[in-house]
């Protein structure tokens, strides 16, 4: 039951970045005119971008230095927006001692309170 969260904004240089390391140019994210017109209220903060807060959330947060990530099942329920502020939360919900494994399910929330995306994430334990 052990439980923790981090709060953060996503950024222009966040969108910027993501895009120079993956090489991913697909206009949804890049164009704004191509976002609009596709039905979305501005370009679409890449979903990858978005779900790697889950590394920091075990990496830094729960359980941290010692945590190895080591799968993750991810669902996207709703656009992410270059401005949004992101709650990103994770809850144990069960441990693997002789594996020593946790599992954790998490949840991002933006600051309108709508659900972004959901995991639930395996990290391995080592000290």
């Amino acid at each position: 039951g052990l439980k923790c969260s981090f709060d953060l904004e996503v950024t222009t240089e966040m969108m910027t970045m993501f895009k120079t390391i993956t090489g991913d140019v697909n206009p949804l994210h890049m164009d704004e005119t191509f976002a609009v017109d596709y039905g979305y209220q501005d370009k679409v903060v890449y979903g990858m971008l978005v779900s790697s807060f889950y590394s920091t959330l075990i990496g830094v947060h729960l359980p941290g230095k010692f945590a190895l990530f080591q799968s993750a099942d991810i669902s996207f329920v709703s656009p992410v927006f270059i401005g949004d502020k992101l709650s990103v939360t994770g809850e144990v919900t069960f441990v693997h001692s002789v594996y020593k494994q946790i599992e954790i399910k998490a949840i991002i929330i933006n600051q309108k309170g709508k659900k972004v995306s959901r995991a639930k994430l395996k990290t391995g334990i080592h000290e």
